[in-house]
């Protein structure tokens, strides 16, 4: 599935992005006159920014990780775009995606705060950074829902990265090469892979348990993604294609802590938000993500709080 190409901003100007339509109409929500075609007054005596208001039904489903894709030659005058999807329009937060450091990955913000926000990025006093490094675990920057135990990082790709294969399911990439006995074994545990390179896919449904959900995924252990960034990961994933889940299998899986910590990348409610979380969890969150059991945010580790699935 292909989308059409984002048209141009100029100067001072930022898209506002619907991606939720229903029989065709775009749907804002409650945002419809916080981002209408106009200029949001920015507090403190910053200019305007003018919010440019954008509609087609091609966008219909769009992620933030693939609007980068999507820019014309040239990519963007503004720093950032404004997603409203479908948490925007139900939940009232819009979704910020950057289009400059590390394209595609997204913070949500309060939509009292988009006209703010958005002026600080375009003036510099703010940047993408500081969004992420100030995001709650629901992926809202400064929001009320606890510092997450493992903040996302926020450290540039070191190089470009290739498109990660397509797939309707989950991913699981091979970020770390020094531990080959340790990658094995990981993959030992969840049950070895077939022959097309996915764990989990022949399990018999009568043999799994329910209480240790097993991951079935399709491994990528290619050296081109050593490195990998969470936040790198939501450009990658082919525009079109509904990946549930990519899980990393980075440095810290391999380093000897309990459980083999994979950490996994959000691709929706806040795009390159992590969760670090035993692999035995991780087959969980996909089924749950799948059949929107859960959220994303239920499985990030709160600062200060014991995750659930270490209660006894």
């Amino acid at each position: 599935m292909s989308y059409p190409e984002l048209p141009r901003t100029a100067s001072g100007e930022v898209l506002v992005i619907c991606t939720y339509y229903d029989e065709g109409e775009p749907c804002w929500g409650e945002l419809r006159d916080r981002t209408g075609d106009g200029a949001a007054t920015v507090p403190d005596g910053g200019g305007p920014v003018r919010l440019r208001r954008v509609v087609d039904a091609g966008w219909d489903g769009l992620r933030g990780g693939n609007v980068p894709a999507l820019l014309p030659r040239g990519g963007s005058a503004a720093p950032v775009a404004v997603l409203v999807d479908s948490a925007a329009v139900y939940g009232g937060e819009p979704l910020l995606v950057d289009l400059a450091a590390i394209p595609g990955r997204g913070v949500r913000v309060v939509a009292d705060r988009l006209g703010e926000i958005l002026g600080a990025l375009l003036g510099g006093t703010l940047v993408f950074d500081d969004l992420v490094r100030a995001m709650d675990s629901q992926g809202t920057y400064q929001g009320d829902a606890g510092r997450p135990a493992f903040p996302a990082p926020t450290t540039p790709p070191p190089r470009a990265f290739p498109a990660l294969p397509v797939t309707d399911g989950a991913l699981l990439v091979r970020t770390s090469f020094e531990d080959d006995d340790g990658w094995r074994a990981l993959l030992a545990e969840l049950g070895g892979t077939d022959a097309d390179g996915w764990v989990g896919a022949d399990i018999d449904p009568d043999d799994i348990d329910v209480d240790n959900y097993p991951l079935t995924a399709l491994v990528v252990d290619d050296p081109a993604y050593a490195g990998l960034p969470p936040g790198a990961v939501p450009a990658l994933v082919p525009p079109g294609e509904h990946t549930v889940l990519v899980a990393l299998a980075d440095a810290g899986t391999f380093a000897g802590a309990g459980g083999r910590p994979v950490v996994a990348v959000d691709l929706d409610d806040a795009p390159g938000h992590i969760a670090v979380l035993p692999w035995r969890q991780a087959g969980s969150m996909v089924c749950n993500l799948e059949i929107a059991n859960m959220d994303f945010f239920d499985y990030v580790a709160v600062e200060g709080v014991q995750p659930w699935w270490e209660e006894a």
